[in-house]
C-alpha cells in the first residue's frame, strides 16, 4: 500500500504541466488517512497486533504505535512527515503515539470537505490554531485535575493503564496481573530513585540513569530493580575478590597502561641495556600509576579504558578488584549511585573522588555470562532494572510495555496533574468547543477529536454508533464547568463508565502534547500545495535523476 505508491513530483521544465495544488493537499490528506488506518485497530486495552517482518526475517508481534511506524516504508513525503510525529511523541513523552497520528488523520479528513468547497487553506489554518489555542487553555484550566506526587495509590492507578496492553498472546491472564501490578512498582520506583530536586527544579532522567537490562531466562515475575547498578563485566583477574562489603569504588576515565607513543615517535636502541632501560621505563609508569590508587586504600577500582597485566598484578598484591572498559554512561550511573567522582589522571585522586556509598560489591552469574553488581547504596540517584523472560520476543515487548509506564510516572512527577481517559477527555473537550460554535473548520476539528471514542468502541466490539450517541447525550446534560465530565467508554467491555469512579486517568503533559503535535502536523500539511522534485535533462530531452556525487555536491555547496 505504501511501498509502490509514488509522490506527485513537481518537474520544473518546459514539457512539464504544473499541477494544481488542491490536487496535492487532497493527495496529502489520502496519504495520512492511510496512516492512520493501519495503526488505528492498536488503540486501547483491547488492541489488535501487527505482525513486523524486517529484511533479515525476524518477526516481531506489537501493538506499539511507534515500534510499527518505525518498520513501515512508504515513499509519500506527507506519509514521512506522519511516521516523523509519532518518534517526536515518544521522544518528548514516551506515551501517546497511536492516539497522535489517529488524530492528525483525522485533523486532515475533516479539512478535506472545506477544500473541496474551495475554502482556502489559509482560512482553515487560522481557525484550526484557534481551536488549539482554546483547548489548552480549557486543559490546563478546569478540565484536569492536580494528583498529589506523594500518593502512591493514585500514580498506581495512572500507571497501571498503561502496563494493561501487555501482549495476551503471550500471558495467561493471572500473568498480565502480576506483571501489571510488577512494573507499576517497578516504574514508580525506578522514577523516584532518579529524580533530582535542584533549586526547586525537578529533574527525571530516566533515558541515562536508568537502565534496563534484558536477560533471557526464567520467569517474568523474577523481574526487579535494584538500587544501584548491574554491569555486564567480569573482574580482570581471576584471583581478585568477588564479593566485598561497604566497598571504597575509584572510577577512573584512563587506562592503567602505558601510553605508547604516536607513529612519529622514534626510539634509537645501541644496546641491550637501552631496551631493558625502554621496559623499565613502561614498568615504573605503570607501579606510579598503581601507587596512585593504593594510596587511597580502595577495594574497588573500575576504569573506562584498559588495565595492563603489570597493573592486575600490583593491584593483586593490594587485594584491590580492577574493572576494566566500562562504557561511559554506565560509569556516570555508578558514579551517581556510590557518590564516586570519575577521575581523569591517577595523580589528581583525592579522598572525596572515592565512593563510599554502596553497601555490597558482587559478582554473579546470570544464563551464561558474568554480572557485576553495585547494591544496597544509601543514596543512589541511579537504578537497574531487571526484567526476566522465556525468550527475547517477551523480554523486547515487556521492555516496550515498560518504557510506557516509566514514561508516564515520569510525566506526573514533572507535571502533576491528570485528565480522565478512556476518550471522556476528547468528547468533554470537543463539547466545550462546538459551545462557541457549530459549522466551519473550528467545529470540524471539535469533532475529529471523537475519533479516540469511536476507535475505542470499534476496538472492543461495541455498536459504535448507539455507544457515541449515548456519550454524546452524557456530555451534553453535563452542567458543572469547574471539573471535566469523566463519562467514558471502558475499554475492554465497550459500555460507557465514569472514569473517576474507575480509576482511568490519564497525564496531562501525554494529552497536550498529542493535541499540539497532531494540529500542527494537519496545519503544516494543510499549507502545503506543491511537492517539487529536482531533476536535469538527460540527452534524449528527457528528465532523469541525479547520480549520488551529484546529490553530495549538492548538499555540500548548500552547507
Amino acid at each position: 500500500m505504501f511501498g509502490g505508491g509514488r509522490a506527485p513530483i513537481l518537474v520544473l521544465s518546459q514539457n512539464t504541466k504544473r499541477e494544481s495544488g488542491r490536487k496535492v493537499q487532497l493527495d496529502n490528506i489520502n496519504a495520512g488517512k492511510q496512516i492512520a488506518d493501519v495503526i488505528r485497530t492498536c488503540l486501547g486495552p483491547q488492541a489488535m497486533l501487527k505482525m513486523l517482518m524486517d529484511p533479515m526475517g525476524g518477526i516481531v508481534m506489537t501493538n506499539d504505535g511507534n515500534a510499527i511506524l518505525r518498520e513501515i516504508t512508504v515513499q509519500h513525503p506527507a506519509a514521512k512527515s506522519m511516521i516523523e510525529i509519532a518518534r517526536t511523541q515518544d521522544e518528548e513523552v514516551g506515551d501517546g503515539t497511536t492516539s497522535v497520528i489517529v488524530l492528525a488523520g483525522e485533523m486532515m479528513v475533516a479539512a478535506e470537505q472545506f477544500l473541496e468547497q474551495q475554502m482556502h487553506p489559509t482560512i482553515i489554518i487560522r481557525q484550526y490554531r484557534q481551536a488549539l489555542e482554546d483547548m489548552v487553555q480549557l486543559l490546563e484550566g478546569p478540565l484536569s485535575v492536580p494528583v498529589d506526587r506523594n500518593d502512591k495509590q493514585a500514580l498506581s492507578q495512572v500507571v497501571c493503564i498503561c502496563s494493561a496492553s501487555f501482549l495476551i498472546l503471550y500471558c495467561p491472564k493471572f500473568m498480565i496481573n502480576v506483571w501489571s501490578d510488577l512494573a507499576v512498582n517497578i516504574a514508580l520506583d525506578a522514577v523516584n530513585t532518579v529524580l533530582l530536586e535542584e533549586n526547586g527544579r525537578v529533574e527525571v532522567d530516566i533515558k541515562r540513569y536508568a537502565k534496563v537490562e534484558k536477560i533471557p531466562g526464567g520467569s517474568i515475575e523474577e523481574s526487579q530493580i535494584l538500587k544501584g547498578v548491574m554491569i555486564n563485566k567480569d573482574v580482570t583477574h581471576p584471583k581478585m575478590r568477588r564479593y566485598i562489603k561497604n566497598p571504597r569504588i575509584v572510577l577512573l576515565d584512563c587506562g592503567l597502561e602505558y601510553k605508547k607513543g604516536e607513529s612519529q615517535t622514534n626510539v634509537e636502541i645501541v644496546g641491550d641495556a637501552d631496551f631493558t632501560r625502554l621496559l623499565e621505563i613502561e614498568e615504573e609508569y605503570v607501579k606510579r600509576q598503581c601507587d596512585d590508587i593504593i594510596a587511597l586504600k580502595p577495594d574497588v577500582v573500575i576504569t573506562e579504558k584498559g588495565v595492563s597485566d603489570l597493573a592486575q598484578h600490583f593491584l593483586m598484591k593490594a587485594n584491590i578488584t580492577a574493572i576494566r572498559r566500562l562504557r561511559k554512561s554506565d560509569n556516570n550511573r555508578v558514579a551517581r549511585a556510590c557518590g564516586a567522582t570519575i577521575v581523569n589522571r591517577t595523580e589528581e585522586l583525592q579522598e572525596s573522588d572515592v565512593g563510599t556509598g554502596a553497601g555490597l560489591f558482587e559478582i554473579k552469574k546470570l544464563g551464561d555470562e558474568y554480572f557485576c553488581f553495585i547494591t544496597e547504596c544509601k543514596n543512589p540517584k541511579a537504578c537497574t532494572i531487571i526484567l526476566r523472560g522465556a525468550s527475547k520476543d517477551i523480554l523486547n515487548e515487556t521492555e516496550r510495555n515498560l518504557q510506557d509506564a516509566l514514561q508516564v510516572a515520569r510525566n506526573i512527577m514533572l507535571s502533576p496533574r491528570l485528565v480522565p481517559g478512556g476518550g471522556a477527555i476528547e468528547m468533554a473537550v470537543a463539547q466545550r468547543l462546538l459551545q462557541k460554535t457549530t459549522h466551519g473548520p473550528y467545529a470540524a476539528l471539535a469533532h475529529a477529536l471523537e475519533i479516540i471514542p469511536r476507535t475505542l468502541a470499534q476496538n472492543c466490539g461495541a455498536n459504535t454508533i448507539r455507544t457515541l450517541t449515548a456519550l454524546r447525550a452524557k456530555h451534553a446534560s453535563y452542567t458543572d464547568t469547574t471539573k471535566p465530565c469523566t463519562w467514558g467508554i471502558d475499554g475492554e467491555t465497550g459500555e460507557l463508565v465514569e472514569m473517576d469512579k474507575k480509576g482511568l486517568w490519564e497525564p496531562l503533559a501525554v494529552k497536550l502534547q498529542t493535541y499540539k503535535t497532531a494540529v500542527e502536523t494537519a496545519i503544516l500539511l494543510l499549507r502545503i500545495d506543491d511537492i517539487v522534485s529536482g531533476s536535469k535533462k538527460n540527452k534524449d530531452g528527457g528528465n532523469e535523476p541525479p547520480t549520488p556525487r551529484e546529490m553530495q555536491e549538492t548538499q555540500a555547496t548548500a552547507e
